[in-house]
């Protein structure tokens, strides 16, 4: 079961229009160009590639066109609808050249002619758009229209996880059979969750409440961005003593645990210090591609806090070795560390079990969190909310009350299916069912939008 508000937000995508060529840029994929047919202007052909898009993933997209005749921004859907969006109004203009019906059977019928109304000045939903009036385009010299031996490394291409029921029979027989749209919405999401951005993101999974998921959504995040995305992440276990984080993970050649970090924060920093000199403080998950740094061991006495300034010193060790921070927050959110935690924090994950009871607890935590100061409000207000079939059996009426409730106030809510490999043992992706990994892949798709915001 999946809830989500995510699905209901357009794409976004950028296409730069220069003389007879435009390029376009949009999430999770790489830049295209995309040139002008015979016999139609070139916004209508990028208009009518985005919608190609739009029909295949089966999302809205948000379209910003810019270039020497002005910006323009058009809502282009699943099924072909072409509107505008945020423009003036203006006078009537002279219509584009219409477009040739495109026979293609990836696209909406009737879907050319909504492109060029969306144009050229016919009925739409919302505001405006100014069409100057068409210039003529220059030929394309031999040099621009000879194609490229090199191709783009894929382009729209996406490796689609083998699915299952009646398509899986068509492939062991040999057939050819479109993928269902949530095999192609998953690729997309792991394509998504593979890539590198520029600096160190921070994500940090909270709630106040003990028993909610956070250690095992903690490692199953590090596990999602490790695996697809290859490596440099680092799971911190930032509970104040005893978190159990390094009980469930792997341990490495040493008993390492932030206390050892800390007086070696220094050497870390010196530019003499290599790459591996991280690793003796480390402890490596050789599946799941991602470190673990632990927290004190001592239960009793001072020598286990760290301070605001002990964790700044931290947190630019880990952003010189690490690309992605992802931290177990623990429980006492009013400690220093805790709290320096949300103020270096770029996205929020909250781990609740279906209970309205738990449920009640995130909303107050997303409350305090709006009237804390701007950045809290940011981030409570595009926090991920991941609710766990649990307890068992699960009151669906219950669930259902969580979901909507809390779905209301946050950015995208998914349900986790109850998945016995998350209560105990040694957390790996592997063990898990395939439908709670693919949960664990939306859930970092969605944190990995909000990082891009």
């Amino acid at each position: 079961m999946t809830i989500s508000l995510e699905n209901q937000l357009p794409l976004q995508a950028r296409a730069t229009l220069t003389g007879s060529r435009a390029v376009i840029e949009r999430e999770g994929a790489p830049s295209e160009i995309v040139s002008a047919t015979a016999g139609q202007d070139l916004r209508a052909s990028v208009v009518q590639h985005v919608t190609r898009i739009a029909f295949k993933a089966g999302r809205e997209i948000e379209l910003h066109t810019v270039g020497d005749r002005g910006d323009h921004r058009l809502l282009i859907t699943a099924t072909g609808d072409v509107s505008r969006l945020d423009m003036p109004t203006a006078p009537h203009v002279p219509p584009l050249p219409s477009a040739s019906p495109v026979q293609d059977p990836t696209l909406p019928e009737g879907f050319s002619e909504r492109v060029a109304e969306a144009f050229s000045g016919g009925p739409v939903t919302t505001g405006a758009i100014v069409v100057e009036e068409q210039q003529p385009t220059a030929p394309m010299t031999r040099r621009e229209a000879r194609p490229s031996f090199l191709t783009n490394g894929g382009g729209d291409a996406v490796d689609i996880k083998a699915e299952t029921g009646w398509r899986a029979v068509a492939a062991a027989l040999g057939l050819k059979v479109k993928p269902s749209p949530a095999a192609v919405a998953l690729a997309q999401d792991r394509r998504l969750v593979a890539q590198h951005w520029p600096g160190c993101h921070k994500l940090a999974v909270v709630n106040v409440k003990g028993g909610q998921g956070k250690t095992p959504t903690s490692a199953m995040i590090s596990a999602v961005f490790g695996r697809f995305g290859g490596g440099a992440v680092l799971a911190w276990d930032n509970s104040e003593t005893l978190g159990t984080l390094g009980w469930r993970t792997e341990s490495g050649p040493y008993d390492s645990t932030v206390r050892d970090m800390l007086p070696a924060a220094d050497m870390l920093l010196s530019p003499d210090a290599g790459v591996s000199a991280i690793a003796r403080y480390v402890h490596h998950q050789t599946d799941d591609r991602y470190d673990v740094l632990r927290s004190s061991p001592a239960l009793f006495g001072s020598q286990s806090r760290i301070t605001a300034d002990d964790f700044d010193r931290l947190v630019a060790v880990a952003e010189r070795y690490y690309r992605m921070v992802i931290f177990d927050s623990g429980k006492d959110e009013s400690g220093e560390r805790w709290l320096r935690m949300l103020d270096t924090t770029d996205q929020l994950i909250i781990p609740v079990l279906a209970d309205v009871e738990s449920a009640e607890g995130v909303r107050t935590l997303l409350e305090e969190l709006s009237a804390r100061d701007d950045h809290s409000a940011r981030l409570a207000a595009e926090a991920v909310v991941v609710v766990s079939e649990w307890p068992q059996p699960v009151n669906a009426r219950e669930l259902k009350t969580v979901v909507d409730g809390l779905q209301e106030m946050v950015r995208a809510v998914e349900v986790l299916p109850f998945d016995p490999a998350l209560k105990n043992g040694a957390l790996r992706f592997e063990n898990l069912k395939p439908q709670t990994q693919d949960t664990y892949v939306r859930v970092a798709a969605h944190a990995a939008r909000g990082m891009t915001r």
